[in-house]
């Protein structure tokens, strides 16, 4: 199998993005009558990569609801956060596009808006009826190669039909521009299987967990974590990662069981959708967002939901 350069990402000789550390997928937060609040969102920015171990910022995806958002409050997001940051770290969108000519101007206009990266989702329809071999890496290769964007690969959980076995997998992190990989397969066989195959085929793709609710057993294997998570607890995520890389488990297992109360608040919910809303109220505990404002189809969470989260956030010693 041929690998490409892993010094450099493009053809452009864009060094790769360092990601050897926690990505914060931030929220997008509104105000409270449902408009994009870009002044809120820079100030969420700044304060996430004021964290030293943060290494980029993963905009547009579930946590930010990215696929909410129109084509000009996607833009104008991604242009705020690349301001705000103001190259401290990169700017990575999440590209959704259903069709892979849709994806690639999607990603073109993500990369004119100044993203450096781009979170590559699979076409959704892929989720109700599969993929047919070979889509995936088409859909890869013409993102990076109308676009110039670093590309992440992402792994969806095993229980949907746009999960990529490791054919596919391996194939795509040969390709040129692609950088890294975001593994949110939930199934620990699968993990364990998969994740060393990768990782000795290919030594400089950067491995990221995505595993918000299962962050100790992927933690030991990864380079750095690309989750939710990242908005409201970056502080303990930077510890827990480099515990892991420590292979420091009495470490790991200190920190696990201080943040399981605001994973179970937050994670163990009855929709992984369910987990956006509950950052937003986390962060608003925290003094980062004024209101907890999310968009249709997301809907607000109950009182006792709300006051769960807050307990949870002060059991852990977060606020």
């Amino acid at each position: 199998m041929t690998v490409h350069d892993p010094k450099l990402a493009t053809e452009t000789k864009t060094p790769v993005m360092d990601l050897r550390g926690l990505s914060p997928a931030p929220v997008t937060a509104f105000t409270r009558d449902g408009k994009v609040d870009y002044a809120a969102n820079a100030e969420l920015a700044r304060w996430l990569v004021s964290i030293q171990g943060v290494k980029s910022l993963v905009c547009l995806g579930h946590a930010g609801e990215g696929t909410f958002l129109t084509q000009d409050e996607q833009v104008k997001l991604i242009e705020t956060l690349v301001e705000a940051v103001d190259g401290q770290v990169p700017i990575i969108a999440g590209i959704t596009g259903e069709g892979t000519e849709v994806a690639t101007k999607e990603a073109k206009r993500a990369a004119d808006a100044g993203a450096i990266g781009a979170l590559v989702y699979p076409s959704h329809g892929w989720l109700r009826f599969g993929y047919q071999d070979g889509a995936p890496q088409d859909r890869y290769r013409a993102i990076h190669e109308g676009s110039g964007l670093q590309c992440i690969l992402f792994q969806y959980p095993d229980v949907t039909k746009a999960t990529y076995n490791l054919k596919t997998q391996l194939e795509i992190a040969a390709q040129p521009g692609v950088v890294a990989t975001k593994n949110g397969v939930r199934n620990m066989k699968r993990w364990d299987t998969e994740i060393p195959v990768l990782r000795n085929e290919f030594p400089d793709l950067q491995i990221l967990t995505c595993h918000d609710e299962y962050l100790l057993h992927t933690m030991f294997d990864v380079d750095g974590a690309l989750v939710g998570y990242g908005n409201v607890a970056p502080e303990l995520l930077v510890k827990f990662i480099e515990a892991g890389k420590a292979k420091d488990y009495v470490k790991a297992r200190k920190l696990h069981d201080q943040l399981l109360p605001v994973t179970k608040a937050i994670y163990h919910r009855g929709s992984h959708m369910e987990g956006t809303v509950a950052l937003k109220i986390a962060l608003v505990a925290r003094g980062i967002l004024k209101n907890a404002t999310v968009r249709s189809p997301l809907l607000d969470l109950s009182k006792e939901a709300e006051e769960e989260i807050k307990a949870a956030l002060r059991s852990s010693g977060i606020i």
